[in-house]
């Protein structure tokens, strides 16, 4: 296992911060080679005509500008990378008032180069406040400008990681969730089976008996080949739901007959593992354990305007209230909105020839 493989944030905090530096010295170096290129024109080019103009010295007065002003500008990006973090208004406060500092020291760089190289005069003599207030004004602004543009790009990625922090916190809890309600699967359909032997035993049925706990381990040798997954597709669920519906006619002997419908093109839908096995064992505890005679559970599965829709239907005579059906509906109710956020529906109708339970969700390829 890699680092990044144990520590996910720790690799999206590496992935954001070669954005970041990507993007920085991109906007660094072209944002500076701007600088010269505005400055070159507006300034140095109109003074061509005069006699006394020293274009050698212009383009080195303007390359140690650039220099100075890349190298203060990368200073305060590393001011406002290491206080993005703390409350908006400190961090505010603090990266304008060291863009003031940086844009008067930025000021005084450009000046004294500008009395040494091209009027060949002692850096510091010759000042005057209106010249130096002139020139203020524009270095600092240059270096608020910088401090806006890194505020923005940072505070921005900031933003993003904190939102990308809190869909993997949802997801998590989101698949907790699922794994906690399909724990509640297995022991509730163990206790009935492992119920139903005892009672085969009892009975000194040891064949069916012995029939039905083979079954059992089939079901939960399946079950467990996707243990670790809460997804599922449908016609594994279907795989599944015939394994237990085979125990359950060791149980019932004729008395139960079951047909499925199942379209093909819903096959590969992607469903919540064992969320049909509940909802089918309320339909046979009602509408085949309660009567004597045969009985009839209807499974069908379809798709229509990308939506899936499952019924399951008993030819129970319907007294069962929705009540009824306890943890199993509840579970599924659960399962199914957990996975599509609350897109689906579950319709329960009692009628005189049985009970049918309708399943509406969005029909995604697993």
């Amino acid at each position: 296992m890699t680092t990044s493989d144990a520590f996910p944030d720790l690799n999206l905090g590496q992935k954001s911060f070669s954005k970041q530096s990507h993007q920085f010295w991109t906007l660094q170096i072209f944002g500076w080679l701007g600088y010269v290129i505005v400055v070159f024109i507006a300034i140095v080019r109109p003074q061509f005509d005069d006699p006394n103009f020293y274009l050698a010295g212009q383009l080195i007065n303007l390359a140690i500008e650039a220099s100075s002003g890349f190298l203060l500008s990368y200073m305060q990006w590393l001011i406002i990378r290491k206080t993005v973090h703390w409350p908006l208004k400190k961090t505010l406060i603090l990266s304008f008032g060291s863009a003031a500092i940086l844009g008067g020291v930025f000021n005084v760089i450009k000046l004294a180069s500008y009395k040494t190289i091209v009027y060949q005069q002692i850096w510091y003599q010759q000042w005057n406040m209106l010249e130096f207030g002139g020139w203020l004004l524009f270095s600092v602004s240059t270096m608020f400008v910088w401090t806006a543009i890194f505020f923005i790009m940072l505070y921005n990625t900031k933003l993003q990681k904190e939102h990308e922090m809190l869909l993997r916190a949802q997801n998590s809890a989101k698949e907790a969730q699922l794994q906690m309600l399909r724990y509640q699967l297995n022991p509730h359909f163990m206790f009935n089976t492992m119920n139903a032997i005892s009672t085969l035993i009892y009975k000194k049925d040891n064949e069916k008996a012995g029939d039905m706990l083979d079954k059992l381990c089939e079901f939960f040798r399946y079950s467990l080949d996707q243990n670790s997954n809460q997804e599922s597709q449908l016609h594994r669920e279907i795989e599944l739901l015939n394994v237990y519906l085979a125990i359950e006619k060791v149980r019932f002997g004729e008395r139960l007959t079951v047909n499925l419908d199942i379209d093909k093109q819903v096959s590969h839908g992607k469903v919540p593992s064992l969320f049909l096995q509940p909802i089918v064992e309320n339909a046979i505890k009602y509408g085949i354990e309660s009567r004597k005679q045969p009985g009839v559970i209807s499974i069908s599965a379809k798709a229509k305007n990308q939506r899936l829709r499952i019924e399951v239907l008993d030819s129970g005579k319907g007294e069962v209230t929705d009540s009824g059906f306890g943890i199993g509906l509840t579970n599924t109710r659960e399962r199914l909105s957990s996975m599509f956020n609350d897109d689906i529906s579950i319709d329960i109708q009692h009628t005189e020839s049985g009970t049918r339970v309708s399943l509406d969700m969005p029909f995604q390829r697993g």
